[in-house]
């Protein structure tokens, strides 16, 4: 009753607007809900400004909570986690009692005993959990133009540490400790404000279509990279994410918010989530979240605040920042706001809401569920422990009693995997001496798994081959389909970490002993090394292993005289791919065996010195299937009309994973931009929001392109760029893309249809005699096939072709959207990738049937001579979410080797 009250005084006077205003959407205002402690800094000091006035830069964001910290030393501790790639601090406030804070060191080791049931006895958990405050981790604005959960967390944080006899506050403190993260994405926040700013004009407006509404590319949402940081929890690819990921191992809060925004029409969404949830959630954590729902509606109702739960938003795909806390254990929430954007927006239902207002509400939701956690700590306690425990013995007595990640092709890949389930919090061991464990041979760099860890679920999660959507799920799935309704699968249903690392990762029956087996660190890589006489003729990096790539790039980037071959050839009894790497002694700088040493040590390649050339089997490396590569130059195009994430994410591949040097280049100055300065042009995926290449491009920037790949020019489209260039208007690629897949009978019944529908007013009477020509007639004469929400399949490589150089004779795609695209003619290019038989197609995820058949043995990758140069159009984003590390070689395959194959001469 006492809380009740509370949230009620929080009630202050509707806002005053032109517009019409809703009685039911109070201004909360906590400013005159309660009295701050005597002596307590305002808000407006902290800020500058009063709070909700303007939209806080983060640099301001950051001062704040540094000043309200030195106020209250012995209630806080700030704590810097990350950097972000422009230098932003990254961080979280604790807030508790003074005798809490004193005692963190004490309650993470705490935590941590509950955490490992597997290293400590009962009664040393017992202890912990009686006298364990609840935990709450408060994460706001992962997307930047997500403005208000990053001032609300300011707000809350000085509720909690100001509030003056509060009766929610003082129960909230008494049994918590409050981590909050203001802004998971200080990067993005601080190009949407300075963009926001720009546009401001004699006062804030309200009007949707003014500019300070109309964010233009790449928005806030993104982080530098362009990452959607709430995307990036599987690869954990960004330092924003790395940081958060061992800031949550070392505490394992309770309950983890993690707070966005959404458009302004909406209300407010909080848990329960909608269906599908993932089988590998626990019911304890399905109860909780109804329980933290209910007391969000509880202080909503109060306040007569509209809202909804479980209509979007499911909990099936683990890669979310409201969905990785789950898995260690966690209540892990998505809450979404309808968001303003700016500082007033007026709503289709002509209600304006001001920023103010979207704070103060995210304030009220924040607190209510540190109050849930407060009212519930004990449960939520024993839950946790039950939870860890449970997994323990659930791998001891189901099937898994361990992965092997055993030593093979691309061992680089091998190691990025066992470094990746490592900082996912997974025990990972590495073998230094071989072994005979899980009906094999376990060669020395081996990785083992155990299954009995607290980790079984999460490493479920990440390591199985597939997770099945449930069934009557997918059944009203398909009836939506059937209708021509979009389905309701929010993200891809596919994200097996060996399939989209294209690794073996074997499950064993038997647990393997690991006690004299080295333990992985989280992001620890080996490194490479030379072998081989001081005297040797040529040095060999054999082909297949990301290392190798790495290593290329480095080398071609120290202008190191380099070959690769396009065959596998047999030396002295060991046989060397394709897409060796060779190194000619003589070709050398003088000092070449230490330089080699030291690229080999960061790259994680093994460089093998030989005494002599004499290849026993296939091409001699004087051959003309030996070829000398040059360090390519690089144009990506930059800004609309590319999907925002796909530059960024194929940036980071290339620049920060390989080294290779990437000139971002604004799409609309390719127009006319002199090329003859690039080796090397990508298009990046296209959105379509922008308008599309055509709008951007033009007929002139089509023909400026055609003529710099005639000149031997390289030109690579993927996904969205590649349906642009196989345009018939465009006619780039000699391939286009299909329509939808129908039977024979509909395609009959279409025909049929056809002759009588005519163009004019009247059309000549028909007799619709069954359903079934019922829906023939409702049916479009030309549709594309239905979109995919993103699947797994697999792909097969013409491993003679020169781009398939290294690569393993199938591959995993991420397949997304509704591209299928014919194959092209052996008089036009090569197929040099494509997607498997119907029967084996779908390696992982859901995909409808008729896409099924009709994606079996269309192209992935297509190489097509265009002049002197040519084009390599890639019907899949290869680089999607940069976590598709087992399409790596292919890519740096088209980006390093392809100009070498053109009729450009350095």
């Amino acid at each position: 009753m006492r809380a009740l009250l509370f949230v009620l005084t929080l009630l202050a006077a509707l806002p005053s607007s032109n517009a019409r205003s809703e009685p039911a959407m109070p201004d909360i205002d906590f400013r005159s809900g309660y009295a701050a402690a005597p002596g307590a800094p305002s808000l407006e000091t902290l800020l500058g400004v009063p709070i909700g006035s303007a939209i806080s830069e983060p640099g301001e964001l950051a001062r704040a909570f540094e000043r309200l910290v030195e106020a209250y030393p012995d209630r806080t501790r700030k704590v810097s986690y990350a950097t972000s790639w422009q230098g932003r601090d990254l961080f979280y406030v604790i807030i508790g009692t003074p005798d809490r804070i004193e005692q963190l060191d004490a309650i993470r080791d705490d935590i941590l005993a509950v955490a490992r049931p597997d290293r400590h006895d009962d009664a040393r958990i017992e202890t912990a959990l009686e006298r364990l405050p609840g935990t709450v981790w408060l994460s706001n604005s992962v997307h930047g133009n997500e403005i208000a959960p990053a001032d609300a967390a300011l707000m809350v944080a000085h509720h909690l540490l100001t509030a003056d006899s509060d009766p929610v506050v003082d129960t909230i403190l008494a049994e918590t400790l409050v981590f909050i993260d203001p802004m998971q994405n200080p990067d993005g926040r601080a190009r949407f404000v300075q963009r926001f700013e720009a546009e401001l004009g004699l006062e804030p407006l309200a009007d949707r279509l003014a500019a300070e509404h109309d964010e233009p590319w790449p928005s806030g949402r993104v982080n530098h990279y362009l990452f959607d940081l709430n995307r990036d929890w599987l690869a954990i690819t960004q330092p924003e994410t790395e940081g958060r990921v061992a800031a949550l191992l070392e505490w394992f809060p309770l309950a983890f918010v993690d707070a966005h925004e959404m458009g302004p029409d909406t209300t407010f969404f909080f848990a329960p989530e909608a269906v599908p949830y993932n089988p590998l959630l626990v019911e304890d954590q399905r109860a909780s979240l109804e329980r933290f729902g209910r007391n969000n509606a509880r202080w909503f109702d109060a306040l007569g605040l509209p809202y909804f739960t479980r209509e979007i938003f499911d909990a099936f795909y683990p890669g979310y920042g409201a969905s990785w806390p789950s898995y260690y254990g966690a209540v892990a929430m998505t809450y979404e706001q309808a968001s303003v954007r700016g500082l007033k927006m007026r709503r289709r239902d002509a209600t304006e809401w001001r920023y103010v207002e979207s704070v103060e509400r995210y304030a009220v939701a924040l607190l209510a569920t540190a109050e849930t956690v407060a009212r519930n700590r004990q449960r939520l306690w024993r839950d946790f422990a039950a939870y860890r425990a449970s997994a323990v013995e659930q791998a001891r007595q189901q099937g898994t009693r361990a992965w092997v990640i055993p030593t093979q092709r691309d061992q680089r890949g091998a190691d990025r995997l066992a470094s990746l389930l490592a900082r996912h919090g997974a025990d990972v061991h590495v073998l230094d001496a071989a072994r005979s464990a899980c009906d094999r041979q376990l060669e020395p760099g081996s990785y083992v798994i155990p299954a009995a860890q607290p980790a079984y679920r999460k490493l479920r999660v990440l390591l199985d081959d597939d997770i099945a959507l449930p069934d009557d799920f997918a059944e009203e799935q398909e009836r939506l389909r059937a209708l021509d309704r979009p389905d309701e699968i929010y993200d891809v249903t596919a994200w097996s970490l060996p399939a989209m690392f294209n690794l073996e990762v074997a499950t064993c029956r038997r647990a393997i002993a690991v006690d004299d087996a080295r333990v992985v660190r989280p992001g620890a890589l080996p490194a490479g090394r030379i072998t081989g006489p001081d005297d040797a003729v040529v040095f060999l990096v054999a082909g297949g292993s990301q290392a190798t790539g790495e290593f290329l790039a480095a080398a071609l980037g120290e202008g190191l005289f380099v070959q690769s071959n396009e065959k596998p050839f047999e030396h002295a009894g060991r046989t060397w791919p394709s897409g060796s790497v060779i190194l000619p002694a003589a070709a050398l700088p003088a000092d070449g065996r230490t330089a080699l040493a030291a690229l080999a040590a960061r790259t994680g390649a093994t460089v093998v010195g030989v005494g002599d050339t004499w290849v026993t089997d296939g091409p001699n490396l004087g051959s003309m299937t030996v070829r000398r590569l040059h360090p390519p130059r690089v144009a990506l195009a930059w800004d609309a009309p590319t999907d925002i994430y796909a530059p960024g994410a194929l940036r980071f591949v290339l620049e920060r994973r390989f080294g290779v040097p990437v000139t971002p280049i604004r799409t609309a100055t390719l127009r006319s931009a002199p090329l003859d300065r690039y080796d090397v042009v990508i298009l990046p995926d296209d959105s379509g929001r922008w308008g599309g290449y055509e709008t951007v491009l033009g007929t002139a920037g089509r023909d400026h392109l055609a003529d710099w790949v005639e000149d031997g020019g390289v030109l690579i489209t993927l996904a969205g760029a590649t349906d642009w260039a196989a345009d018939a208007d465009v006619d780039l690629l000699a391939i286009r893309a299909e329509r939808q897949l129908r039977d024979p009978v509909d395609e009959e019944t279409t025909a049929e249809n056809d002759e009588h529908r005519q163009p004019a007013a009247l059309v000549p009477g028909t007799e619709l005699t069954s359903i079934q020509e019922f829906e023939a007639a409702v049916t479009p004469d030309v549709e594309r096939p239905d979109s995919v929400a993103g699947v797994l399949v697999r792909a097969e490589v013409d491993t003679e072709h020169w781009l398939a150089a290294g690569l393993a004779p199938t591959l995993n795609v991420l397949v997304r959207g509704d591209r299928v695209f014919g194959p092209i003619t052996r008089d036009r290019g090569r197929n040099v990738v494509r997607f498997a038989g119907p029967d084996r197609l779908r390696a992982a995820g859901y995909l409808w049937d008729e896409n099924r058949r009709q994606l079996a043995y269309k192209p992935f990758v297509v190489d097509q001579p265009l002049g002197r140069g040519r084009i390599v159009a890639f019907t899949e984003d290869p680089s999607v979410r940069a976590y598709l590390d087992g399409l790596n070689l292919l890519v740096l395959n088209a980006v390093l080797r392809a100009p070498s194959y053109t009729g450009r001469v350095r």
